[in-house]
């Protein structure tokens, strides 16, 4: 799959999710609620990766990591939106130059 899918497909869901905000609380989530709800997904990811490398039992880590990392690209995708942000152009330049950085120290 795109890059360009799976952001289709995460502003779908996000308009989904808007719909139901709306309904249930009168309102959308701000910007700020969706990072703090990002904020959340990374806390949980972080007690997965914990289960993975065996400092924390969680039952069936492997399935909800899958299903944590998935929440945290959402809410990446989701946030660089609100925000306009071109996110697929910022990995591509910020990869670029990260690359070149570390290429060149390791010619040193």
């Amino acid at each position: 799959m795109h890059f360009s899918n799976l952001e289709q497909a995460a502003l779908r869901l996000n308009e989904l999710y808007e719909q139901l905000e709306v309904k249930r609380w009168g309102r959308v989530w701000t910007t700020q609620e969706v990072a703090l709800g990002f904020m959340g997904d990374v806390g949980d990811l972080a007690k997965l990766i914990q289960a993975h490398v065996g400092v924390r039992t969680i039952e069936d880590h492997r399935a909800k990591l899958g299903h944590e990392l998935s929440d945290c690209l959402w809410s990446i995708i989701v946030l660089a939106n609100k925000c306009g942000i071109d996110l697929e152009a910022e990995f591509v330049r910020n990869t670029r130059e990260i690359s070149e950085y570390v290429s060149g120290e390791l010619a040193k």
